[in-house]
């Protein structure tokens, strides 16, 4: 096993379950080609991913009592998104301890937004489940709130869903709906092509290294879309 005990370090916690913690590095690549019947990480990303989402939304709650759920909504979005997570992630050094297939590892798995992302994320379902629910906000409190202090008190910059989202409030009083279309690509460089849909019909699409980005290019063509011909 890893030597993780500078994680541990910099995070101030001392795991019961060594395992978890393993698990939460092990990504599917490596163990379908050492042909081991073991548990990668992906479960535990599931339960980190709504983890995180509870705990972001209770802080916005509290901290933002004039904002409606929109608001909410669009500011947590901002917040937890690949790019910021994968930012915590290469802070805390999250790649230096993944297991990786070869592949992987020869393709820049260790440095690949999506993947840092996501083993942040397995990360808080690993604490999680060894510690509980207010030791895992009090990791996403330290590594991944203090980048956005800003805009928690200010509110998000607004970025092109949340432009679209007031002007189809406004035009038709109703909710963009994302989709996405396809995806194709390895693991450590995958695409997405996302359409978003106004009244079931198509407004824009954008293609992108993640979900957020293909939806933020998709929305970025429906506003140019919708303001070109009101």
């Amino acid at each position: 096993m890893p030597d993780f005990s500078p994680i541990l370090t910099r995070l101030n916690i001392k795991f019961k379950d060594p395992k978890l913690l393993e698990q939460a590095f092990t990504h599917r690549s490596y163990l379908n080609e050492i042909k081991l019947d073991l548990p990668s990480n992906e479960r535990l990303e599931f339960l980190g991913d709504s983890v995180l989402s509870l705990v972001v939304s209770s802080c916005l709650f509290i901290g933002r009592t004039n904002d409606n759920e929109g608001d909410l909504t669009n500011l947590r979005a901002y917040i937890v998104k690949t790019k910021s997570l994968s930012q915590v992630a290469q802070k805390l050094q999250l790649g230096k301890y993944l297991k990786l297939s070869h592949g992987e590892e020869l393709g820049g798995g260790r440095d690949n937004p999506q993947l840092l992302a996501n083993t942040y994320e397995a990360l808080l379902g690993a604490i999680f489940l060894d510690q509980g629910l207010s030791e895992t906000g009090r990791v996403i409190e330290s590594t991944l709130l203090p980048l956005f202090e800003k805009e928690i008190k200010a509110g998000p910059p607004q970025d092109s869903k949340s432009r679209l989202q007031e002007l189809i409030q406004e035009k038709f009083k109703v909710s963009p709906f994302y989709k996405i279309l396809k995806t194709h690509g390895p693991d450590h460089a995958k695409q997405f092509t996302v359409g978003v849909f106004i009244q079931g019909k198509k407004q824009g699409e954008g293609t992108g290294s993640s979900k957020q980005a293909a939806e933020d290019q998709s929305a970025k063509q429906a506003v140019k879309r919708l303001t070109q011909y009101p």
